[in-house]
C-alpha cells in the first residue's frame, strides 16, 4: 500500500510541475524594450503597460529605450534575446509590416520567424493635414483637383522613408493618380515644424502632434486616414469616404522572441489585454489620440500578415528601396 501511495504522489508531483513553473513567472526582473526614444507616444504606451504588469505580476518590468535605424536596432535586440520571458518589447507598423518589404533579406530580423506576438494594444490615426496658407483646399475632392492641376508642385512631408506617414502619401497618390514631391525628415517633430513654416505643403501624420496646431488655426485637418471617422473628431471625414479602401494608420503591439514558451505568452497576453480594456486605460489612450486595442496573439499575427501584404504592394508600386 505504501509503495502505491508513493507512485500516486510522484505522479501528482509530475502533473503539477508545469503549472507550478507557469505560476512562478516571472521569477525575476523583465526588460521591456522600446525601439524609440523616451517621451514619445510609443514610450508612454509601453510604460503604462509595464507599470501594470509590474503591479499584477510582482516583479520589476523595466523599460529600456533602444532607438536607432527606424526601430530596427531595438527590434533586432528583442528578436535575439533569450526566449525565456525575461525580455519583451513594443513594436509598430514600420518594424513589423513595412521594413520586411523595404529591406528584404538585408533586414536583421524577420517578424514572422524571429518574433512571437503577444497582443496588439493601439491604433493611432494618421490625419491628412495642410498648411492653410499654402493649400486652399479643405476637402479631399478639392485637394485631389488641386494636385492634378499642379503635378509635382506640391510637397508632402513624412517622419522618414518607409514610415506609415510616407506610405500614406504614396498610397494617396496611387489611388488618385496624382504626383507630389516627398520630403522625408528624421521624425515627426521637425517635419511638423517645417509644415507650420510653409517649407512643405501637406502631410499625413499622427493625430497627437497635430491637434494643438489645428485648434490654433495654424494647420488645417482635411480628413482622417482611418477606415471610418475617428472618435477624436466625428465631424472630420475619412479619406475612405472619397477613396474606398484607403487606410493608413499607425499601430503598436507587444512581442517576445519566437521560442518563448506558450504559457508565458498566454499569461502576458491575458494581463495586457485585460489592462487595455479597463475604462481608465481606454480614456488615457483617447487623451493621447489613440484607440485602445486588445487583440490576442493569433489575431495580432494575422493582422501583421495582412498589413505586410498591403504595404508590400504600395512599396513595390512606388519603387521604394532602402540601401
Amino acid at each position: 500500500m505504501k509503495s502505491m501511495w508513493l507512485v500516486v504522489a510522484s505522479a501528482m508531483l509530475l502533473w503539477a510541475a508545469p503549472l507550478k513553473a507557469e505560476d512562478a513567472y516571472p521569477s525575476r526582473q523583465v526588460t521591456v524594450i522600446v525601439p524609440f526614444s523616451a517621451g514619445g507616444t510609443a514610450d508612454i504606451f509601453a510604460r503604462m503597460v509595464a507599470n501594470h504588469l509590474q503591479a499584477k505580476l510582482g516583479k520589476p518590468f523595466v523599460v529600456e529605450n533602444v532607438s536607432g535605424a527606424g526601430s530596427i536596432v531595438g527590434v533586432t535586440r528583442l528578436a535575439r534575446a533569450a526566449p525565456d520571458g525575461t525580455t519583451l518589447g513594443l513594436a509598430s507598423t514600420s518594424a513589423l509590416a513595412i521594413n520586411p518589404s523595404l529591406y528584404g533579406q538585408k533586414l536583421s530580423y524577420q517578424p514572422d520567424k524571429d518574433l512571437q506576438p503577444i497582443a496588439q494594444i493601439s491604433v493611432v490615426p494618421n490625419v491628412l493635414v495642410v498648411n492653410p496658407d499654402k493649400i486652399a483646399a479643405r476637402t479631399v475632392p478639392d485637394l485631389i483637383a488641386y494636385l492634378k492641376a499642379n503635378p509635382d508642385k506640391v510637397s508632402f512631408g513624412s517622419a522618414g522613408v518607409g514610415t506609415s506617414q510616407h506610405l500614406a502619401g504614396e498610397l494617396f497618390q496611387q489611388m488618385t493618380g496624382t504626383k507630389m514631391v516627398h520630403v522625408p525628415y528624421k521624425g515627426s517633430s521637425p517635419m511638423v515644424t517645417d509644415l507650420l513654416s510653409g517649407q512643405i505643403d501637406l502631410a499625413f501624420d499622427n493625430v497627437p502632434l497635430l491637434l494643438p496646431h489645428a485648434k490654433a488655426g495654424k494647420l488645417a485637418l482635411i480628413a482622417t486616414a482611418t477606415p471610418k471617422r475617428a472618435s477624436f473628431d466625428p465631424d472630420l471625414p475619412a479619406v475612405a469616404e472619397h477613396l474606398p479602401g484607403f487606410e493608413a494608420v499607425a499601430w503598436h503591439g507587444f512581442l517576445v522572441p519566437a521560442a518563448t514558451p506558450k504559457p508565458i505568452v498566454e499569461k502576458l497576453s491575458t494581463e495586457i489585454r485585460a489592462f487595455m480594456q479597463q475604462p481608465e486605460t481606454v480614456q488615457k489612450m483617447a487623451e493621447l489620440g489613440a484607440a485602445a486595442v486588445a487583440l490576442e496573439p493569433e489575431a495580432f499575427a494575422a493582422y501583421i500578415a495582412s498589413e505586410t501584404a498591403r504595404w508590400k504592394k504600395v512599396i513595390e508600386a512606388a519603387n521604394i528601396k532602402m540601401d
